[in-house]
Order: C-alpha cells, then sequence, then structure tokens
C-alpha cells in the first residue's frame, strides 16, 4: 500500500495557467483541416474557424496558443498572409511534405482563433531568414494602435483596432532549422532582434521568449545566457538579459530519433522505456534550471518548455512530412507524468506548449473531414485543468514501489502526483498509476483538510487502446467513484494503467 501525504498548509508556488499550453505549426493538417477549414466549408465554423473544434478546446480551456511555428516560422514572412486571400502569396512549405502553402491562414486569423478560444497568444517570429524590420513591423501591425505605417496597413484590412501580443518568440530552434547557429551568434542576434520587439502599449508589455536549448544542450543555455547578460543594460534588462523567458524543447522517442516506433503497436518494455524518457524531463529542468539560476537567481526568467510530447512514426499511409500519429493510453500517462513534473517545477517553469494541437504529434484532437474525436491526450488536460492558476502545495509518496516490469536502464516509479488548492480553497490532486498490470491501494493524508466534498475522474484502459473513427469513445473520462473518505483524507486503489483526478473541498 502506497501512502500519499499531503501538506494543503505549504505552498510551493504558483501554477502558470500557461504551463497547460498548446503549439499550432504550419505543419500538415493542424492548421488547415484542424482548426481551420474556410468560410465556404460546409463543415460547421464561424469565420473559418471548425465550430467543433473551438468549443472541444474551449471546454479544454486552452490558456495560450503559440504560432506560426516551430521550423516553419523562420521561413514564414508575415506579409504573404494578410490582405484579400486570393491576392496571398503561395510558398512551398520545405520543412513540412513539400506542399503549397496557400496562406489563408495568417495574423488576421490566428487572432481571431485565438479569440474565440479565450487564450493568449504567443507569436514565434523570424530569425533564421527574417529581418530586424520585418519582426518589428509585424509587432508594429499587430499592436499599435496610432497613426503608422504598420496600423495604417492593418486598418486597411479591416481590423480597426489592434490585438495583443502576450508572448513573442525572437526565433525558434536557431542551434537548428532555424539557422544552425552557435550559441554565441544567436544570442547577439537575439539581442537586437528583441530591441525591435517594442511594446507600445506599457499596460499590455509583450514578454519575449529566448530560443534554449535541444533537450540537452546545456552549452548552448550556457552561451546564449552568457552572451545575453553580458554587459547588460541598466534598469530591468539588468536582472534578466533581455528577455522573460527561455524555451526548452524535447520530445519522447523511445526507439531513437531514427527509428521512433509505432504510435499504437508496442509492447511492455516499450511502455517503460517511453515512460523513463518522459521522466528525464525533470532531470532536463533541473539541470538547465541550475544553469538559469547562475544568471537569474531570483528567478526572474520563467521557462518555456514549448514544444513536448510523444514523437512517433506516421501512421501507416500518410504522409511522412504531416507527422500525424495515434494517440494511447502511452501518451496519455506521459502527458500526466509531464504536467505533474511542470507543476511541481513551477517556481521556474512558466509556460509549456505540447506538441501538436490537432492531427499532428501528440494532439489532443483528430479530425477527418467533418469528423472530429478526442484523444486521451485531450481527456488528460481536461481532468488537469483545475492546477491552472492555482498554488502548489507539498505532497510526496511513502513507500512507492517501482512498476513491475520496469527494471534495470528504464525503472520507473509505479505512481507519480502532483496537488494544488485554488483561490477557493478546492485542493486538485492528480495521481498517475504508470504499471501495466498492478493496481495499488492508496492511502490518502492531509495535513489539516477534513473532506467534506469528493468528485473524482478516472481515464484507464489497456495500454495499446486508442480512440478512432469507428469507435471514437473508447478511452474517454468517467466518474471514479471507488474510494472511502477517511477523517483526514482519502483510501482507494487505483487501477493499472490509469489516471485519476480528484476535487477535494
Amino acid at each position: 500500500m502506497a501512502k500519499l501525504y499531503v501538506n494543503e498548509k505549504k505552498v510551493q508556488g504558483h501554477i502558470n495557467p500557461e504551463i497547460y499550453g498548446h503549439f499550432s505549426e504550419h505543419l500538415g493538417r493542424c492548421i488547415y483541416e484542424g482548426l481551420y477549414v474556410g468560410e465556404d466549408s460546409p463543415i460547421p465554423n464561424v469565420k473559418g474557424m471548425r465550430t467543433d473544434v473551438v468549443e472541444a478546446l474551449k471546454e479544454m480551456k486552452v490558456p495560450v496558443l503559440r504560432w506560426p511555428g516551430g521550423c516553419f516560422a523562420d521561413e514564414y514572412h508575415w506579409k504573404d498572409g494578410i490582405g484579400p486571400k486570393e491576392n496571398r502569396k503561395k510558398m512551398i512549405n520545405t520543412h513540412w511534405g513539400g506542399v503549397v502553402e496557400d496562406n489563408s491562414f495568417g495574423t488576421h486569423e490566428f487572432f481571431e482563433l485565438c479569440s474565440q478560444l479565450g487564450c493568449k497568444t504567443y507569436v514565434n517570429g523570424n530569425v533564421g531568414s527574417g529581418t530586424v524590420q520585418e519582426m518589428s513591423e509585424w509587432v508594429e501591425y499587430i499592436t499599435f494602435d496610432g497613426v503608422s505605417p504598420m496600423a495604417d496597413l492593418r486598418k486597411e484590412n479591416g481590423h480597426e483596432k489592434p490585438w495583443k501580443i502576450d508572448y513573442f518568440g525572437v526565433g525558434n530552434e536557431n542551434w537548428g532549422c532555424g539557422g544552425n547557429m552557435t550559441p554565441e551568434y544567436y544570442g547577439n542576434l537575439y539581442r537586437r532582434y528583441q530591441t525591435y520587439v517594442r511594446s507600445y502599449d506599457n499596460e499590455k508589455p509583450i514578454r519575449k521568449v529566448c530560443c534554449g536549448a535541444n533537450v540537452a544542450d546545456y552549452f548552448w543555455t550556457e552561451g546564449v545566457l552568457n552572451t545575453c547578460f553580458a554587459q547588460p543594460q541598466p534598469g530591468n534588462d539588468k536582472d534578466r538579459g533581455f528577455m522573460d523567458m527561455l524555451s526548452l524543447h524535447y520530445y519522447v522517442h523511445p526507439e531513437g530519433w531514427e527509428i521512433k516506433g509505432s504510435a499504437t503497436e508496442f509492447d511492455e518494455k516499450v511502455w517503460y522505456k517511453s515512460l523513463n524518457k518522459a521522466l528525464y524531463m525533470e532531470e532536463l529542468i533541473n539541470r538547465h534550471g541550475a544553469i538559469m539560476d547562475k544568471y537569474d537567481p531570483e528567478k526572474r526568467i520563467g521557462m518555456a518548455v514549448d514544444e513536448w510530447g510523444c514523437w512517433f512514426n506516421v501512421e501507416p499511409g500518410t504522409n511522412p512530412g504531416f507527422l500525424y500519429q495515434q494517440n494511447t493510453m502511452r501518451d496519455a500517462l506521459v502527458a500526466g507524468l509531464t504536467l505533474d513534473i511542470f507543476n511541481k517545477h513551477c517556481d521556474r517553469v512558466k509556460m509549456a506548449c505540447l506538441a501538436q494541437i490537432v492531427n499532428v504529434l501528440q494532439s489532443v484532437i483528430l479530425t477527418e473531414g467533418e469528423k472530429m474525436l478526442l484523444t486521451p491526450t485531450y481527456h488528460v488536460f481536461h481532468m488537469y485543468r483545475a492546477h491552472q492558476d492555482a498554488e502548489l502545495v507539498e505532497s510526496y509518496i511513502a513507500d512507492n514501489k517501482t512498476a513491475e516490469g520496469s527494471d534495470g536502464e528504464y525503472e520507473v516509479p509505479k505512481l507519480h502526483e502532483s496537488v494544488s488548492i485554488d483561490k477557493d480553497g478546492i485542493l486538485t490532486l492528480t495521481l498517475n498509476n504508470l504499471s501495466v498490470t498492478d493496481s495499488e491501494k492508496v492511502e490518502t493524508t492531509f495535513a489539516e483538510c477534513n473532506p467534506t466534498e469528493v468528485t473524482a475522474t478516472i481515464l484507464t484502459q489497456d495500454m495499446n487502446a486508442h480512440n478512432t473513427f469507428e469507435d471514437p469513445e473508447r478511452v474517454k473520462e468517467e466518474t471514479f467513484d471507488n474510494f472511502t473518505v477517511t477523517d483526514r483524507g482519502l483510501s482507494f486503489t487505483i487501477p493499472p494503467c490509469s489516471i485519476v483526478s480528484f476535487r477535494i473541498k
């Protein structure tokens, strides 16, 4: 029996809603067909945005959306995506499938989508193939409320008032597809480009995201921060190296980058290998965070894990450049324990974006024509949504066994948890059972809380289980009532391969 102790009186940090963010790139069927179908589509839409997808994402409570990439961002020239659609330039999407990009989804469409979702905006600028002027003018076009060439152009294109950019990424993966740069070279470019990402409205400042490392490239983190903090300017920039956030990218591909493996056909060994690699996220946060602490001991700079998730082989018969993959209970457990890790490191992790939101990699929604389904990962985000904007509280599991079958190099604990308390005093407890075969009895004890109202939901199925358009509800969130309220806690048994979310008053 495992013993879960919760000290709800000891707050350990604030969980930014943006930790539950998402990522949309001009890649495969993410934007086109997934989010945007156009106003003339027979698929129900509002100003071109799929009604069914938007409503599902609102229910999941998407806090922030990143766009237009990804690798696509550093070849994207924003002026190609404004004005009458029939006049917009067409281009080849060289990174993703070599298909024609007609730019019918551009700046206006992105901000319309975020307006419908009610979420914050995260725009990624072009450093790899773009100019300082181009980036500066894009920010002016979007945010300036006054008389200027770019503000006038926005008005000519039908939007009188400016939008708000909440976050702006100055380049993407500039160590790779964004220009194959060295950290010092990028650091100097970052200092230059970010200068012209101006906040025209001081009451709505743009938070700037600097391109951080790929996985365990600690050399990149050190080099960029050393460059950005060298010879600082007076004022706030002296303390934060001209940035508000530093990014980190990490994907789980258990069979290695070249092989990756099937999204649906895997055995228990690969299951545990996948979860072990997902747990590696904690080491990455700790080690990159330690470097950040040297330059930013007060943790004023947030870590933005703005690309994360499972990356497997594409589904058979689909375009390999579209990165369309299925989504099983393995993806669900990877999502659950990763979100728990982000929660537990909310003192440094301030934003994260699952890659990607629809039809690409570990998406929360799949579409096929007018059909739509929710993936197991969707249900995890839905179960975890109450953690958003709550306070992390102390919790730990005593007598936590190693999951049987996970041994040697790919050992994983059986259980993984996080707990928060919201402004109304309601506790959210999320618990993952990483074992494929074994349930576990859990005794939960709170410091002072005597539960009076408890509700819970569960996501559980066989490890390979996934939803299809023929069987869209094989894996779904269901009510969980197999628990007992004790004097100062809860007693329950969590099934194997499952995630449970409690709301406790």
